[in-house]
């Protein structure tokens, strides 16, 4: 057999995106087995196995008997993970053109393709297609041959025909020109539209003015919140509600979000992008990388899944110190970097982080009805188990008290989540406005210093009341940028050009932690 040559194009995961590579495969110069070259993990190796067999099954003829080698560039880039199975089988396919049948002029120059195959041909789905073909797109190709469990994800890219197909089979006829199967079509603005209902509302809360306030205001902003309060004050209830309050998202915002979600494996199946902004709220006992991303394959982790959404901890003091100290980087720089033998992955991560928990180990200080039974020590110890860095980057502290009976069974709705959402969102087009050009400050509290000084200007009777405030009830630093930030926002809300004292006084009543008011 004469020394055949192909080249067939695919790409490999890398942290949320993907890196272009070319799968040559090189059949005939003598005896020999297959190997496969260029860094491959032991997922690759293994589709020696898949690859032949499928090609086999599918009836098609696999050129064995001769040396084959398959070189997957660029050959110092790890590869990893079942998705060269399919660009494989093409090529191996393809050096036996006159047995397989000849494929259309260009045909794997032009078209990208990634898939696992199962031993009798089917294309099984994959993670992160979103991210191959984006890479795919960037690259210039005409063309991405997906699985087709992954088209309806894939189609959701402009600029390139998707291409989902079931079997081995169905895929070489594609690139033969004997196929039936069209390119996959995606109404994109319908389907995420009609994505962007949610079944729940904050009419269904009961009482909690205050609370709805502060969380209002976080939002409105992008600020993190803590809720305080007795076990089934509702705070849980508040909290899984926020994103109905939130912007709707954007189509670059929810590619974005897919785009991780993806890579972790976590589109559902029917859906091909997430539409509303994720909530998320990870158990206490998750370890570090499981909240910050990681492993020696690195992927997302909890914090970089709410991206563009909500963080949710409830039981604050229950997480290990530890884990919560890992929250310091993506709080402050709206991404997460971890560095692996591997090489070096960053997940972005632009969360709001919503916090809840008891005033003390048994739930109960200050609660009406029932008595406390927690010892001074033990409530110290309890407060003690989230350090001042962490709090002093939450912006909002608010307690949520129990609800009265008559509240409770009141038949008066409360305010709507569109009503209360387009506040939040007149707010918003307000600090978009103001920060204009600087692309990196999205909201009050991304601002810098330098946003701060230029943005939070006070009047002198402001001045008195935030230097009073600083000294009666020693606020830190940061605590006194953070209730600037939260001034700031509370004047957007309130359509003000300037920071009033009311602002003030509001955003000082919302550091409860601070001014340590739960004994």
């Amino acid at each position: 057999m004469r020394t055949s040559l192909q080249r067939a194009h695919s790409s490999v995961l890398h942290g949320i995106d993907a890196i272009s590579v070319e799968v040559e495969v090189n059949a005939g110069g003598g005896e020999g087995e297959m190997r496969i070259v260029g860094l491959p993990d032991a997922a690759v190796r293994e589709s020696i196995d898949r690859v032949t067999t499928a090609i086999t099954n599918s009836g098609k003829h696999y050129p064995g008997g001769h040396k084959i080698t398959v070189n997957l560039a660029p050959a110092d880039v790890k590869k990893e993970g079942p998705s060269f199975d399919l660009p494989i089988a093409i090529g191996l396919m393809a050096t036996s053109e006159d047995r397989n049948g000849k494929l259309k002029e260009n045909a794997l120059a032009m078209c990208a393709m990634a898939g696992e195959l199962a031993l009798d041909g089917r294309v099984r789905p994959i993670k992160g297609i979103l991210a191959h073909t984006l890479q795919a797109k960037r690259q210039g190709y005409r063309a991405i041959m997906v699985p087709h469990e992954n088209a309806g994800e894939a189609a959701i890219i402009e600029g390139i025909y998707v291409y989902g197909v079931k079997t081995l089979t169905e895929a070489y006829s594609v690139l033969s020109g004997a196929g039936e199967i069209r390119p996959e079509k995606l109404d994109r603005e319908q389907f995420f539209r009609t994505r962007q209902n949610q079944s729940i509302d904050f009419a269904d809360v009961k009482g909690q003015a205050m609370a709805k306030r502060a969380l209002e205001i976080a939002m409105a902003g992008g600020h993190n919140v803590m809720m305080l309060g007795s076990p089934g004050t509702g705070k849980s209830m508040l909290a899984k509600r926020l994103t109905t309050i939130l912007p709707r998202m954007t189509e670059s915002e929810a590619i974005e979000t897919t785009k991780i979600h993806s890579v972790a494996g976590m589109i559902e199946s029917g859906e091909s992008i997430v539409a509303n902004r994720p909530f998320r709220s990870p158990h206490h006992t998750i370890s570090d990388v499981g909240l910050l991303g990681g492993s020696s394959n690195p992927s997302p982790g909890e914090v970089s899944l709410a991206h563009n959404g909500i963080l949710f901890l409830d039981e604050l003091p229950e997480f290990r110190r530890s884990t919560l100290e890992v929250l310091r980087q993506p709080l402050e720089d709206g991404r997460v970097t971890i560095s692996r033998a591997a090489g070096k992955f960053t997940f972005p991560s632009e969360f709001s982080l919503v916090a809840a928990m008891n005033p003390c180990p048994c739930g109960y200080l200050g609660d009406p009805s029932r008595d406390c039974r927690c010892l001074p020590t033990q409530i110290e110890k309890y407060r003690a188990k989230i350090s001042g860095p962490l709090l002093d980057r939450i912006d909002l502290h608010v307690d949520v008290p129990a609800v009265d009976y008559k509240t409770l069974r009141s038949t008066q709705e409360g305010e709507s989540s569109a009503t209360i959402r387009e506040r939040v969102e007149e707010a918003r087009h307000l600090q978009i406005a103001r920060f204009g050009a600087d692309f990196s400050t999205l909201t009050n509290a991304q601002m810098s210093s330098r946003n701060l000084r230029k943005h939070c200007e006070l009047s002198r009777s402001c001045e008195r009341v935030l230097a009073q405030a600083m000294e009666t009830l020693n606020f830190t630093a940061r605590a006194h940028d953070r209730i600037l930030k939260v001034s700031r926002t509370i004047a957007d809300l309130a359509g003000s050009k300037d920071i009033e004292e009311e602002h003030l006084l509001e955003a000082i009543q919302f550091r409860t932690l601070d001014r340590n008011l739960w004994s």
